[in-house]
C-alpha cells in the first residue's frame, strides 16, 4: 500500500511516499499495568476475550490502510480510536496519525477479526520522530465525534499514558528497529463517556511546545447488515 505524506519540519514542508507491506497494531499499550488489568476485566465482563500477552501485536492487512476522507462499514456497531502511526523511510522514523476503526459487535468474538474487518484511516501529514522524541510524553492525542448534531471530545490524553514507540517496536521486532515497509500504530487512550459509534470521526496529535498539530478526519458510510 502506497501512502503519501506532507512532512512538516522546521517550518518547512516536504513530500514523502512510502510503500507499506506490513501493518501492526500494538494493543494493550498503556504503561500502567494495573490500569490495563482493570480494563481487561471490564471488557471480559462484556464478553471481549482477554489478550494472550501485554502488549499484544495484531497484524492487519496493509490493504486496509486508507488516506481517503470516507470509509464504509457493515452495520452501526463500529467506532474509531485515535493512535499515533509510526513508519520508517530512508532509515528515519516518522510519526503520523491513524484510527484503529473497529467493529465492536465482532470484538466480543475476536479482537483480531474485529480489527481486520474495518478500514484504517491514516492522516496525510507527518513529523520526523526525532523532532518530537525529546518531549514525546507531552504530546496529546485527541478525537472528536458528532453526537446529536454537535461535535464533542471523544478521547483526549497525553502520550505519557502509553508505552514509548521504541519500546513497542522492540517488543515486536525482538529488539531491532522498525523495518522498512512496516508501520505500527501505538495504542490509544480511553473514550470519554464510553465507547460508542459515530459516523464522523476527527483526530489530532497536538504538540504543546510548538503549538502545531497533525489532523485528519473521516466519515463512515453504514452499509446494511443482511442475513
Amino acid at each position: 500500500m502506497k501512502l503519501a505524506f506532507t512532512v512538516e519540519a522546521a517550518g518547512r514542508t516536504s513530500q514523502l511516499q512510502v510503500d507499506i507491506d506490513t501493518f501492526v497494531i500494538a494493543g494493550w499499550a498503556g504503561r500502567d499495568r494495573a490500569a490495563i488489568d482493570h480494563h481487561i476485566e471490564e471488557l471480559a465482563a462484556i464478553g471481549v476475550p482477554r489478550p494472550s500477552a501485554v502488549p499484544l501485536y495484531y497484524r492487519v492487512a496493509e490493504n486496509q490502510l486508507t488516506q481517503g476522507p470516507r470509509i464504509q462499514a457493515v452495520g452501526p456497531h463500529s467506532s474509531g480510536e485515535v493512535e499515533t502511526f509510526v513508519f520508517t523511510a530512508g532509515g528515519e522514523l516518522y510519526v503520523g496519525l491513524t484510527s484503529d476503526h473497529t467493529d465492536r459487535k465482532l470484538e466480543s468474538h475476536s479482537v483480531a477479526l474485529s480489527k481486520q474487518l474495518c478500514a484504517k484511516p491514516v492522516g496525510t501529514t507527518a513529523w520526523r520522530f526525532a523532532d518530537v522524541a525529546g518531549h514525546w510524553d507531552e504530546l496529546v492525542i485527541r478525537s472528536r465525534i458528532v453526537e446529536e448534531g454537535r461535535e464533542v471530545v471523544y478521547q483526549e490524553g497525553a502520550l505519557s499514558a502509553l508505552r514509548l514507540p521504541g519500546e513497542l517496536i522492540a517488543g515486536y521486532t525482538g529488539g531491532g528497529a522498525l523495518p522498512a515497509g512496516c508501520a505500527m500504530s501505538c495504542g490509544t487512550v480511553g473514550a470519554i463517556g464510553g465507547i460508542r459509534p459515530s459516523t464522523s470521526f476527527a483526530m489530532e496529535l497536538f504538540d504543546p511546545r510548538s503549538g502545531l498539530s497533525l489532523r485528519h478526519a473521516y466519515t463512515v458510510d453504514v452499509l446494511p447488515e443482511v442475513a
